[in-house]
């Protein structure tokens, strides 16, 4: 495995790592809204069962699993096809950021527009990656 791809799964892992972070914090904010009275257990048994601490985080987690899991398959066809490049590393380097970014925007308030705006800079990385490898594996450079 080339320097470049163990550069371009770093932040992929650590991306992991957030997912994992996300998941302590769901925990700890429903344990504090049960303790706090404003919930149930049996509340969380449905999507919306989170009252507002719990669930821009629930919300957040939900969106690690949607576009995030094509910069992993970008990365790894990427990988397969021994065709990553300086800027595939920035890329993965720039999802991760991304990534970061939103879910700091997204659990601590409310501001959809700005939202959307650091959504973006994770989702160009996420085209990029995509993009260079559907190209890898057509045979392009």
């Amino acid at each position: 495995m080339t320097s470049h791809a163990l550069w371009m799964l770093a932040p992929l892992f650590l991306h992991f790592g957030q997912v994992v972070g996300l998941y302590i914090l769901l925990t700890w904010a429903r344990l504090v809204v049960v303790k706090r009275g404003e919930a149930a257990k049996d509340d969380f048994a449905r999507a919306d069962g989170d009252p507002r601490l719990s669930a821009r985080i629930q919300r957040n987690l939900a969106n690690q699993s949607e576009a995030p899991v094509f910069a992993w398959i970008g990365a790894f066809a990427l990988i397969l096809t021994d065709h990553v490049s300086p800027w595939d590393v920035a890329a993965a380097w720039l999802f991760l950021l991304g990534r970061l970014l939103h879910s700091w925007v997204q659990c601590s308030g409310d501001n959809v527009a700005l939202r959307g705006q650091v959504f973006t800079i994770n989702f160009v990385a996420v085209l990029w990656l995509m993009a260079h490898a559907a190209l890898a594996l057509l045979g392009g450079p």
